[in-house]
């Protein structure tokens, strides 16, 4: 299962794939003229606002690869805890933009990022470091899953905008699952009660599994294992852990502790 593992380079070709048939799916979305002021799952955003936040998103990527290739120091990043109020702030100064003008705008940039992540040798997709302008230092790799964040879960919202029944697609839910394990582990809110627990995840689809997590001072720690002795346990397919991550619903079936379970779910500030 590598070629579903984005983490390594045998992922590389599978997840740009996924981020384009998703980019494809979002631009169709965001294209008929109607749809441009629609509401969209994101609270106070219309579809121009999430393209918008996509735009200020992808060319903060590209000024985060020319910093790291010139070797110059990158400023300090902001933090994900200060992450929604700045992308609605620079979503919104898009508002007088041109709905053409801003949708070419995306697409030139969504190539040329695709290019950016093409390019990449082997060596540099896992050992390259640019530094998130939110969350710091990250493998090159992280990237790619960034953009596949932003077209597969920015299209859920705007298909939930839409009030019809819909879901994600499973590839692109699969792919994102480890990288939902990461964003836990940089969401704990700064009050968050660390007493030390542990539960268990069991996760569906092609990069699912059973996982053992521990709270503690440290924050979080998870790894596959058995999850047979703990007090609780969460299942999730793929696609509901990724909404849950997001906080775009709350999705889950717990088996066991119900308040443990539910302890772990509030540990998380949702992005």
């Amino acid at each position: 299962m590598c070629e579903w593992d984005a983490t390594s380079v045998e992922g590389k070709d599978t997840i740009l794939r996924v981020v384009r048939e998703e980019a494809e799916r979002f631009f169709a979305l965001a294209e008929p003229e109607e749809a441009w002021e629609a509401p969209t799952a994101c609270a106070g955003w219309h579809v121009r606002d999430v393209v918008a936040h996509i735009v200020d998103t992808t060319e903060g990527y590209f000024a985060a690869f020319d910093v790291a290739r010139a070797g110059a120091q990158a400023d300090d990043p902001y933090g994900l805890p200060a992450m929604g109020a700045r992308v609605n702030e620079q979503a919104i100064s898009f508002r007088n933009t041109t709905q053409k003008e801003l949708l070419d705008r995306a697409r030139t940039d969504f190539e040329k990022m695709q290019a950016i992540l093409t390019d990449l040798s082997p060596e540099d997709w896992t050992g390259f470091l640019v530094v998130h302008p939110y969350m710091g230092p990250v493998p090159a790799y992280f990237y790619a899953a960034g953009q596949l964040m932003d077209f597969g879960v920015h299209s859920w919202d705007i298909r939930e905008g839409t009030g019809r029944n819909h879901a994600m697609s499973g590839d692109a839910a699969d792919l994102l699952v480890p990288f939902m394990l990461v964003l836990w582990q940089y969401t704990i809110k700064a009050d968050a009660d660390l007493t030390p627990f542990s539960v268990g995840l069991r996760i569906g689809g092609r990069n699912g599994g059973d996982f053992r997590v521990d709270i503690g001072a440290e924050g979080m720690a998870y790894a596959p294992g058995d999850i047979s002795d703990l007090p609780a346990v969460i299942e999730f397919d793929a696609a509901s852990m990724v909404l849950t991550t997001f906080g775009r619903g709350n999705f889950g079936t717990v088996r066991g502790d119900l308040n443990l379970a539910n302890r772990f779910l509030n540990l998380f500030f949702r992005i």
